[in-house]
């Protein structure tokens, strides 16, 4: 793990992205992030305070991205770590039950954020010569499961674009598919139930995920990586 750098989150405001945010900061990185919810963001604003910067934003407007990364290159420079975690999960059903317009929310966050996102970012990665983005898969990126098929393509998905991804960069840059794991949260419940409970909270869960992401570097290029 590198001693300090800079890390910046999409879709902070709570679960992983939140706990993550919160133990970045605990051992000395510098954060930003962004999420949709105003009122979230703020909360978590006001607790790391300086030099920390969270806005927000939507990842599925390309202009919004585009104009938090300047804030965010302009204040802490380029990421040593992007961390692509905003996602949605589509309401438990059949495929066959699920509307057009969710089916394209889920596309479009899960998906057009991660593209919004990386557009935004890379060129002040690749100007400064290193970094790595870490786009969030699942275990559902790479099985599947009844009632959540519109979520797996989107993970699925995110395992191919990364792969191609890290074919594009250049060298001292890196980009991996990373899989949380199976972690009690909002998203979890979604599909679990109270059965969730039975696994790590997302603050647990970030005392050993985080140090593992601080740790990936160019070598890890291309790589599936699920969380220890």
């Amino acid at each position: 793990m590198i001693a300090a750098g800079m890390a910046c989150i999409t879709g902070c405001s709570r679960g992983l992205g939140r706990a993550m945010a919160l133990e970045f900061a605990r051992l000395g990185w510098k954060v930003a992030g962004c999420a949709r919810t105003a009122d979230s963001i703020a909360t978590l604003a006001e607790e790391l305070g300086d030099p920390h910067i969270f806005q927000a934003v939507d990842v599925t407007d390309d202009a919004a991205m585009h104009s938090f990364a300047k804030t965010v290159i302009e204040h802490l420079g380029a990421p040593n770590l992007l961390v692509n975690n905003a996602a949605l999960m589509n309401g438990n059903a059949p495929l066959k039950d699920i509307s057009p317009e969710e089916f394209a929310k889920i596309l479009a966050v899960n998906l057009g954020g991660v593209h919004n996102s990386i557009r935004a970012f890379l060129p002040f990665m690749e100007d400064a010569e290193r970094g790595v983005i870490a786009n969030f898969s699942s275990y559902w990126g790479r099985s599947t499961a009844p009632d959540v098929a519109p979520y797996c393509a989107t993970k699925w998905a995110i395992e191919g674009l990364t792969q191609a991804l890290s074919q594009e960069l250049p060298s001292g840059l890196a980009a991996v598919a990373f899989n949380p794991g199976i972690i009690d949260t909002g998203m979890l419940r979604s599909c679990f139930g109270e059965a969730a409970g039975g696994y790590h909270s997302a603050e647990e869960w970030a005392r050993t995920a985080v140090p593992a992401l601080a740790s990936l570097g160019p070598i890890d290029n291309g790589n599936s990586v699920t969380a220890p």
